[in-house]
């Protein structure tokens, strides 16, 4: 049986999912969180062996907590839920830890193998999804140098190499919280980028912190 944990800030996203799940008589939903504190506490004390992990939420977002959920419940695999296609998503997303990627628009058919799969050790993206990223990648570090960062995107950068999370950028900057995303997203594709510390070590060599010690 596989044991599963649904996180997502939405109570009827969580349902659904919940529902979904346990049509299938080989995985059973045993526990549920609406945010990120609350999916540590129930990956630490529920044992699962897969975290369906929603994208956007409040406080910490879920590629930000995702490290902390591989530390707290290694033996868990993370299926990331997210309404965003964009491939630097998805890299980061697996540079973070997560063992699937799909998107939320995905039938229910893919959503249930995609949980089978990664919960038999696989990886699961969906295919053209995954031929995306294969592209992304290669042309990642030429746009880059063709496709310089906007001063927002380099204002971004810095507060992000500074550890602050997408939601105080938003407030710092007086954008919305999906704004800071989008930005972010930007910044790991054009700079070819798929962590944080990536990030940190491109900010440094580029003098992008010296303002700030």
């Amino acid at each position: 049986m596989i044991r599963a944990v649904v996180v997502d800030d939405h109570a009827v996203v969580r349902t659904g999912i919940k529902l979904l799940l346990e049509r299938e008589e080989d995985i059973e939903v045993v526990g549920e969180a609406g945010n990120a504190k609350d999916a540590i506490f129930r990956a630490r004390s529920l044992n699962p062996d897969v975290i369906l992990l929603d994208v956007v939420m409040p406080g910490q977002s879920g590629i930000d907590v995702l490290p902390n959920l591989v530390k707290e419940a290694p033996a868990a695999k993370v299926l990331v839920l997210s309404m965003q296609d964009d491939p630097s998503y998805v890299r980061e997303a697996f540079a973070a830890g997560a063992a699937g990627y799909v998107l939320k628009e995905a039938a229910d058919e893919e959503v249930v193998a995609a949980v089978r799969e990664i919960a038999s050790g696989g990886r699961y993206v969906h295919p053209a999804l995954g031929a995306r990223l294969v592209t992304a990648e290669a042309e990642a570090r030429a746009a880059a140098e063709a496709d310089p960062l906007s001063d927002r995107e380099g204002e971004v950068l810095s507060l992000l190499a500074l550890g602050h999370t997408n939601q105080e950028i938003a407030k710092m900057l007086y954008i919305s919280v999906r704004t800071a995303e989008t930005h972010r997203a930007h910044i790991m594709r054009k700079l070819g980028l798929a962590t944080r510390a990536e990030l940190v070590r491109y900010a440094l060599s580029h003098g992008l912190l010296e303002q700030d010690g």
